[in-house]
């Protein structure tokens, strides 16, 4: 047996068992992604996999077992070429970032600059997209540190830390009725066009579920993954806006000569909490655990590395 034929197991699962597509994903062929898999399938004197004719069916129940140690071993694989890494080249190398438009927007610019300081000869690489998808990136080993709001510590496969807290605020003309009052409800919010984020994103699922329970319907007149679009849309009237408080932090106030009035809405969404992920068992670079203590004071490489193992939870930060 060899790595070849446990990145072809692993490859024909992510493809949903369609080895045309493995073979492509591999720049192979079909044929030999499929004897590939024969030939391990015969020395394990197991079927990794149920077959109707050539096409692969489903993954049995020895198969399920295989999976799981194939999933290891290339895990321990990938560690060994990152300490070969970090031991041959302690202070460059490429760090890949997994994360939403308004982490990448917003908060990391700051950590990313200091980062690039301490680490002049590390690239960084920044991947975006939805919670989803950042999670499947870590697992996929397309990065190495995960940083979102949504979804991450759904996935039993990584490791989650928090980072921080931010609420939502409501984002209004200077000029807007609701701007008159002292404390704005969710019935004042729900009679009024709302600009916010596409479900997937940024806590909106606080949002729903604060005008589900109260039975609700918010008139949703747009819907971004963008805050910059969302405040965007404010200023051209189509309606009021709800995002995070991180992307209106430098805005002019109403009193300074701004257009937009900025309202908090802890009190109606909650709390949301922005965490950082790594997929578990992953071996870490230097600048990895330095990056992790720039986006939150609250990490350092002991609590990282604690973590990896199992022994921090999050009551402890």
């Amino acid at each position: 047996m060899n790595l070849h034929q446990f990145r072809f197991v692993q490859e024909a699962v992510r493809r949903n068992l369609n080895l045309t597509e493995a073979a492509k994903a591999l720049h192979t062929s079909q044929p030999g992604v499929s004897k590939a898999i024969i030939e391990l399938e015969d020395e394990l004197g197991v079927d990794i996999f149920a077959r109707h004719g050539k096409r692969l069916k489903r993954v049995t129940e020895p198969g399920q077992h295989v999976l799981a140690s194939i999933d290891l071993i290339m895990r321990e694989v990938s560690n060994l070429k990152r300490i070969g890494e970090q031991f041959s080249a302690q202070d460059s190398g490429t760090l890949s970032i997994a994360t939403t438009h308004t982490q990448a927007r917003y908060v990391l610019p700051a950590p990313v600059a200091k980062l690039r300081i301490a680490y002049p000869k590390v690239n960084i690489s920044l991947h975006q997209g939805s919670p989803d998808q950042v999670a499947r990136m870590l697992m996929d080993e397309v990065a190495e540190i995960g940083i979102a709001t949504e979804s991450l510590s759904d996935y039993a496969e990584l490791v989650t830390l928090p980072c921080y807290e931010w609420q939502h605020v409501l984002v209004l003309p200077a000029d807007h009725p609701l701007t008159r009052k002292e404390r704005i409800s969710l019935e004042d919010i729900a009679h009024e066009p709302l600009i916010t984020y596409h479900p997937s994103y940024t806590g909106r699922t606080r949002i729903d579920h604060a005008f589900a329970q109260r039975k609700l319907t918010p008139r949703i007149a747009l819907e971004a993954i963008d805050s910059d679009v969302i405040t965007t849309y404010v200023r051209l009237g189509l309606g009021i806006g709800i995002v995070a408080e991180v992307a209106v932090r430098d805005f002019k106030p109403v009193e300074a000569g701004g257009d937009l009035a900025i309202r908090p809405m802890g009190h109606l969404f909650g709390q949301n909490i922005t965490r950082v992920a790594f997929r578990r068992g992953a071996y870490l670079r230097n600048f990895v655990y330095k990056f992790a203590e720039l986006v939150s004071d609250r990490l350092n490489r002991n609590v990282v590395s604690r973590a990896m193992t199992g022994h921090v939870n999050d009551y402890e930060l």
